[in-house]
């Protein structure tokens, strides 16, 4: 691998380190819809303001979300949404697992059953 290989996969995969959380993957799915504020992360999610600002920091310097100070609130939105397209192929593997999964679960209790 060339090092200029190496630098775009090691980019790569920092924006899916950065989307590897289920609190930011849920944020990042919200913001498909509308912007929102730091306040409506923390009701959503239950959670204190320090641990959304280090989850939405995490998320804007992987350069997924961009802010927007509007009054005293500031505002996230992502910068492109199709960032979020794998989220579909990931349900996708997950049924495809679960078929899987159940299959050999009724082979098992078929084997057992003669």
């Amino acid at each position: 691998m060339f090092e200029h290989e190496k630098e775009l996969y090691e980019a790569k995969a920092n924006i899916l380190k950065a989307l590897a959380h289920p609190t930011r993957l849920f944020m990042a799915e919200k913001l498909l819809q509308r912007d929102y504020c730091v306040c409506e992360f923390v009701k959503m999610i239950d959670a204190d303001i320090s641990t959304i600002s280090k989850h939405l920091s995490i998320l804007k310097n992987a350069g997924i979300v961009k802010d927007d100070k509007r009054g005293k609130q500031v505002y996230y939105h992502l910068k492109t949404p199709c960032i979020l397209q794998f989220t579909e192929c990931a349900l996708n593997i997950i049924e495809s697992n679960q078929k899987e999964q159940s299959k050999l679960i009724s082979h098992i209790e078929s084997d057992m059953e003669d």
